[in-house]
């Protein structure tokens, strides 16, 4: 009995999909609602997975092609009838590779997991394991990092690290292969150019394309091209079988290049470094970039060199937030279980004056202005990894509470690099709290595409003139920078204003004035 694979619903609008990844070939065996396909469509990535269980007979829609909703893209065979077919039209180095004898020689890939909406490719950043190891089913293999979140690789099954296809550092694709393990300690001696018994072989032999382990040759035209160009093979992307390079892929990367601004390419930029003398360089240390520092450094200058920005400061007195924090703190973390913070103040006074100034809480879509009828507040926190800006969705809505309690959760996985893409994502304003660090005044940057961050700062005591007399008073900067192009001054003064208000007389966050 055959099962049909048919296009899944794409969503309201959306006639047409690409096929991006296949994650099974003719031939395998597939188990109800695994992963077989990858469609793409122009905003999001919709898997498909198995109706049934079988053997993936045939495929009828090919990585790269265009298909409709509802369109046939394999075949299953319900037994194992079809698993003879496809192995006559196995490549004689895939024939000959394939493994033979009992069943303690059976390979099995480790392949790149789904690693999120939109997101297509991840920097291998740690192997756990090197060629050779022993390793149980689940047990961690390496790390992967994204643009924003890292994702840990398990073992899909114990055996023996025979094969590392993707070098530390490397960039691999969603569904990619990252390695192979074998099911005998003896599969990690078959591996080409490995070094088992000393363990210091890591990756397997470069295929001599500037590409750690990879087996794909680029055309010979294709080469002499790029050398002719003075393009590396980086900088090319291979529109042949398995991701070969031909020589119109680097008419089309050298085309790319030259009418591409520096200012839009993918890799941060910077001024050419100055000569540095031998001695110098002996002690200097270069690391690479980690894919969330590059993203940071890409989109804060895109910030800079699309919204107009401009900063506006005012100062608060923290003397009644503080007084009322103290009064019920320890009563509020008895109740809620979670520790009355001054987030949750600056959280609802920003809610308050976004009510009032909407503009600051929109974006610029073309020649549109998107108001939000909502706030989705994004909170800055400084990881070990960098800067991530988890988002509490409908945070006007939430009590003091609930705000804490959101943002304690999303701390504690922001550390832990456990946040996940949409958690990041949809933010109509940002709150970035420097003060915790030590910052006395800053002038934040614009999270794109929003129109306005709220700079926070460190409590000090400063003399202050209160009814015609100086007084100590704990005193906070303020700073708002926002997009010049649709906030007016009069606006971002108001916004200030309003939360500086609310803050020095918390009790109009409970009347709502």
């Amino acid at each position: 009995m055959t099962t049909e694979v048919r296009v899944p619903t794409l969503g309201e609008s959306v006639t047409e999909a690409t096929v991006a990844t296949w994650f099974k070939k003719p031939g395998d065996s597939v188990a109800v609602d695994e992963m077989l396909c990858e469609l793409e469509t122009d905003k999001v990535t919709v898997e498909v997975p198995s109706p049934a269980a079988g053997t993936l007979a045939d495929i009828v829609a090919g990585e790269g092609d265009t298909v409709g909703v509802d369109a046939l893209l394999a075949n299953i065979s319900e037994g194992g009838e079809a698993a003879a077919s496809p192995a006559k039209s196995q490549a004689p180095a895939e024939a000959a590779a394939a493994p033979s004898g009992s069943s303690d020689n059976k390979t099995v890939d480790v392949m790149v997991p789904t690693l999120g909406e939109s997101v297509s490719e991840a920097t291998v950043s740690t192997w756990f394991k090197k060629v050779g190891d022993t390793v149980a089913q689940d047990e961690m293999l390496c790390e992967l990092e994204t643009d924003k979140v890292s994702v840990e690789v398990p073992a899909p099954s114990a055996g023996v690290l025979s094969e590392i296809l993707a070098a530390e550092g490397s960039t691999v694709e969603a569904g990619g292969k990252l390695g192979v393990i074998g099911g005998s300690a003896g599969a990690a001696a078959s591996v080409p150019g490995s070094d088992a018994a000393g363990g210091e072989q890591y990756t397997t032999p470069d295929a001599g394309d500037g590409r750690p382990g990879s087996d794909v040759e680029d055309a010979p035209s294709a080469k002499k091209a790029m050398a002719e160009a003075g393009v590396s093979r980086d900088q090319v992307q291979g529109s042949g079988r398995d991701g070969r390079v031909m020589k119109e892929d680097v008419a089309k990367a050298v085309a790319a290049a030259s009418s591409t601004p520096a200012a839009q390419t993918s890799a941060p930029t910077s001024a050419p470094r100055a000569p540095v003398s031998a001695d110098d360089a002996a002690r200097e240390e270069r690391v690479k970039m980690t894919r969330l520092r590059q993203t940071i450094a890409r989109r804060l200058k895109d910030a800079q060199n699309t919204a107009a920005i401009l900063t506006t400061y005012n100062e608060v007195d923290m003397t009644e937030t503080m007084a009322l924090r103290k009064e019920y703190k320890d009563l509020f973390e008895k109740k809620h279980g979670v520790r009355l913070g001054f987030m949750s103040f600056f959280t609802k006074a920003c809610c308050h004056a976004l009510r009032e100034v909407p503009e600051v809480n929109a974006e610029i879509d073309g020649t549109d202005i998107v108001y939000k009828n909502f706030v989705h507040m994004g909170v800055a926190a400084g990881t070990p990894q960098g800067l991530v800006v988890p988002v509490i969705r409908d945070a006007d809505q939430m009590s003091f509470a609930e705000i804490e309690k959101a943002i304690a959760e999303k701390g504690r996985r922001a550390r832990d690099g456990k946040l996940s893409m949409a958690e990041m994502q949809g933010g109509t304003f940002t709150v970035s709290n420097g003060g915790v660090y030590g910052s006395l005044m800053s002038s934040p940057i614009l999270n794109p595409p929003q129109s306005g961050i709220l700079g926070m700062h460190k409590i000090q005591d400063r003399p202050m003139v209160i009814n015609g007399e100086i007084k100590i008073r704990p005193m906070m900067y303020l700073a708002l920078s926002y997009d010049h192009r649709i906030v007016d001054g009069k606006g971002a003064v108001t916004f200030l204003v309003r939360v500086k208000e609310a803050l020095e007389d918390p009790r109009r966050l409970l009347m709502d004035l």
